[in-house]
């Protein structure tokens, strides 16, 4: 099930969320006064935040290799469209498929999975294969993460642009 926000952030959510990066474990009184803001609003703002879905759990931040998943995969899945709710389901059934897409171009959805290794790999690749719906896979495996997912350029851009427009 897909969580979307009611609202877009605004620069204190952008604040907010990025003082919360540089310090994880701030209360709410910490982000006040290094924000210069009201505690209630801080904390009026967090619980808005996470109720709209803006902040997402906190094992999202979780290294899967920290698990003892050390190989990351990509496979693209080509599926029965009339069958997608039962592939939903059984991708969601398997703990080692971590996110999957619905994409436009050749593949239906594009499946994010982690794997202790290539036999690992191998047998879950093949429970995803015996998923009423699935018609086909294709698989990329990650060499190196040389990037990780991130935020805080947009952040403090969203920062940056209210500021330049309160002046």
């Amino acid at each position: 099930m897909t969580i979307t926000t009611s609202r877009t952030l605004d620069s204190l959510d952008g604040r907010i969320i990025l003082a919360l990066d540089k310090d994880p474990e701030a209360s709410a009184l910490a982000l006040s006064r290094t924000l210069g803001v009201a505690r209630n609003t801080v904390h009026a703002r967090l619980a808005r935040l996470e109720r709209s879905g803006a902040l997402r759990t906190f094992s999202r931040r979780l290294d899967p290799a920290a698990l003892g998943y050390e190989l990351t995969a990509f496979l693209s899945l080509h599926i029965s469209q009339t069958r997608a709710g039962s592939v939903e389901n059984g991708l969601a059934a398997i703990p080692e498929v971590i996110e999957v897409h619905a994409t436009a171009g050749d593949a239906d959805l594009m499946a994010k999975v982690v794997a202790r290794g290539t036999s690992d790999l191998y047998r879950i690749t093949n429970q995803i294969l015996e998923i009423d719906g699935i018609q086909r896979t294709s698989t990329a495996i990650s060499v190196l993460e040389l990037m990780p997912p991130r935020f805080d350029g947009l952040l403090a851009r969203l920062s940056e642009q209210e500021s330049r427009t309160a002046d």
